[in-house]
């Protein structure tokens, strides 16, 4: 990125902005500071602030309270989870089920996310090598309704969880108190999660409109009550 990419008083581009961070999150396993920002596109800390703010307004990041701290720029969290993706040396935290075989497709090549069931029974490893999935018979539970995923994504995003059974499913929401939501074949999401974050390191890098969401839904036979979106308004 050179100085080129924003005078010394604009906000850096979101799209731009958005990829130098989920970049320097994979190069490095963190995300970079309002500093680092600001040096990659020449600008001062407060067009950095700017440029974040209107980034997690748009919801293409979530900021920790202070405003300029990465909480999570999908699919990576900057926070521990239950879920911790590896490939050769690097490490890094899913923010969910989705984002973590988001993070397996964006990164190519062979990577294990390790993950407790239900976050709470035995831990399991899920080989992934070029966006496939090795392993049979776990599913992904989704009781969040998509348009209401935005909310609170932190805990919406804390509730896609993996499980070896539907009906480990249904124990699960009773336990919790959680309705059950859709329960998925871990191989669909796992190619729907690397159409979904395919766009993640291109600086040009948008949301999705609800028409393109819905699109990619219907292309993975995703549907149900869980994915109705909104007829018309911000982008998903």
């Amino acid at each position: 990125m050179s100085r080129a990419a924003g005078a010394a008083g604009d906000a850096p581009a979101p799209g731009a902005l958005r990829c130098a961070i989920v970049r320097h999150i994979v190069e490095r396993g963190h995300a970079p500071d309002t500093k680092r920002l600001g040096a990659l596109f020449g600008c001062a800390p407060d067009a950095v602030r700017a440029g974040l703010k209107r980034l997690a307004d748009a919801h293409g990041i979530a900021l920790h309270p202070d405003g300029e701290s990465v909480w999570a720029a999908h699919p990576f969290s900057l926070a521990p989870t239950p879920f911790l993706v590896r490939r050769g040396g690097g490490e890094w935290w899913g923010n969910c089920a989705w984002c973590s075989l988001g993070i397996a497709g964006l990164l190519g090549g062979g990577v294990t996310i390790t993950t407790t069931l239900g976050a709470r029974d035995r831990q399991v490893a899920i080989h992934v090598e070029d966006g496939a999935v090795r392993e049979s018979g776990l599913v992904v539970h989704f009781p969040v309704p998509m348009r209401r995923a935005w909310d609170n994504v932190i805990y919406a995003c804390s509730t896609m969880l993996v499980f070896d059974s539907e009906t480990a499913v249904n124990a699960w929401s009773r336990r919790a108190g959680i309705p059950r939501g859709d329960v998925r074949p871990l191989s669909v999401v796992a190619a729907f999660a690397r159409d979904w974050y395919a766009t993640a390191l291109d600086p040009h890098w948008r949301k999705w409109t609800v028409a393109e969401a819905r699109a990619l839904f219907a292309r993975h036979g995703l549907d149900g009550p869980i994915r109705d979106l909104p007829e018309s308004g911000e982008r998903f």
